[in-house]
């Protein structure tokens, strides 16, 4: 790993950055959110998906993970999928989809007139051969403790109980809701100025899913520098890079403000 690259943020574009200063097989986990279907002016800067797909696979470690949050543009009552092409176009260039993963937004505020309100995105887990680190996110079981429970429900359709512990705590499901907007993606106010926000507690659960502290996380699209600030935050090194120096400062003021928190 190129070290002066490493816990600092790079005003680049991602190809470029990736192909000049970052090296085959030393990322543990990317997590990003791209800059999809034009659906926002994110400063004049040209997404070229097929290049940084690319370049994220190379410099992905073998078990690494690239989760990649993205949804679709609603165009004349058409919906692109760019999401699933994109998730194709992965699997085709040698990633596994490892999973797709639901973001549920608690509170959307896109109403549609002729069709159910679009309350999510996908988040693809993308791995590079069978993933190195899953550190699984529990939670609370609606009832606990010793019960009889359906054991080998034969043919004859005649429920066959046996006693069993219902456990505490589960592994979470694929799907995961977070609330959005101020006091839900973040309390940094200086974030919104970003036109894309996304959740700290969604960049949060994939950081300490897929990677250990001391891994290195990174974002080749970073924004407002939240993938960056939940990384340090979590004890993970990071690497952020973004074409806009305005994002730039913005993730650069979030990161300060955080450091200077954990280090008062």
């Amino acid at each position: 790993m190129n070290e002066n690259i490493l816990n600092k943020l790079h005003i680049a574009n991602a190809v470029e950055f990736m192909k000049n200063y970052m090296e085959k097989n030393s990322i543990d986990l990317t997590v990003t959110s791209p800059p999809y279907d034009d659906l926002r002016n994110y400063k004049g800067y040209k997404f070229e998906f097929e290049e940084i797909a690319g370049e994220l696979f190379r410099i992905t470690k073998k078990g690494g993970i690239v989760v990649w949050v993205v949804g679709d543009k609603i165009k004349n009552g058409n919906k692109s999928l760019t999401s699933f092409k994109h998730a194709l176009h992965f699997q085709e260039i040698g990633f596994n989809v490892h999973d797709v993963m639901i973001y549920a937004k608690k509170n959307t505020p896109f109403m549609r007139s002729n069709a159910y309100t679009n309350g999510y995105e996908y988040m693809f887990v993308l791995s590079k051969g069978r993933p190195n680190t899953f550190n699984p996110i529990k939670e609370p079981t609606v009832r606990s403790g010793m019960e009889m429970l359906v054991h080998n429900k034969g043919p004859d359709g005649k429920n066959k109980k046996v006693l069993k512990e219902l456990k505490k705590e589960k592994t979470k499901s694929n799907i995961w809701y977070y609330a959005v907007g101020l006091g839900g993606s973040t309390k940094d106010k200086i974030a919104f100025k970003h036109p894309a926000v996304f959740p700290e507690n969604l960049a949060q659960d994939h950081i300490l899913s897929w990677s250990n502290e001391g891994d290195v996380v990174f974002d080749p699209m970073c924004g407002s520098g939240t993938t960056c600030k939940m990384a340090a935050l979590n004890n993970r090194n990071y690497i952020g890079v973004d074409i806009s120096e305005e994002y730039i400062k913005i993730a650069q003021k979030r990161l300060n403000n955080t450091l200077g928190r954990l280090f008062a």
